[in-house]
């Protein structure tokens, strides 16, 4: 089993224009007693509309909250990029998820709270089974957060650990 961190999200008002901002550093890590803290979680349900890098288009089935997202190329750090995402009826969303592109991604989502942070932890079944990733909200790309004790290796630049590139490349041929 291999867990992954990220750490996500930033928005930040500029010329009164929102400007919104994906922040993520993605870790190994080393057990999953994370599982313990957890207090709450949701199955989600996600297709690709566009899995290119530049204009990645997400649709979402998030418990009973459907959502279409557009992310944009990170930056040169590799640690920011632009995200939008707006929540859609959940039956739009079913059906915008017959419109994606091969590769569906199932996974069930755990939220711990750790320090002034709460880690998403998604743990992935169907092909991607085994694959746990984690993320976590922060204000900048050096925040500081309370690391819990099974965190590992950092791998935020693989993109192997990417939902787009799982959606086609799944983790059990690794």
């Amino acid at each position: 089993m291999i867990l992954i961190i990220g750490i996500f999200y930033k928005f930040e008002k500029q010329k009164s224009k929102t400007k919104m901002i994906e922040i993520e550093r993605k870790f190994l890590v080393k057990s999953d007693d994370f599982k313990a803290a957890s207090f709450n979680s949701n199955r989600i349900v996600q297709g690709y509309i566009s899995k290119n890098p530049a204009r990645t288009v997400r649709v979402r089935v998030k418990g009973n909250s459907g959502f279409l997202t557009i992310k944009g190329i990170g930056n040169e750090t590799g640690l920011s990029r632009y995200e939008w995402e707006k929540e859609i009826p959940v039956d739009e969303a079913l059906q915008l998820l017959k419109l994606c592109e091969n590769g569906i991604i199932d996974k069930i989502r755990f939220e711990i709270k750790s320090g002034n942070h709460v880690f998403e932890v998604d743990v992935f079944s169907g092909d991607n089974e085994g694959l746990i990733i984690a993320e976590i909200e922060l204000e900048t790309e050096d925040a500081i957060f309370e690391k819990p004790f099974w965190l590992g290796e950092e791998v935020t630049n693989d993109q192997r650990y990417y939902n787009a590139y799982l959606s086609t490349n799944s983790f059990k041929n690794w």
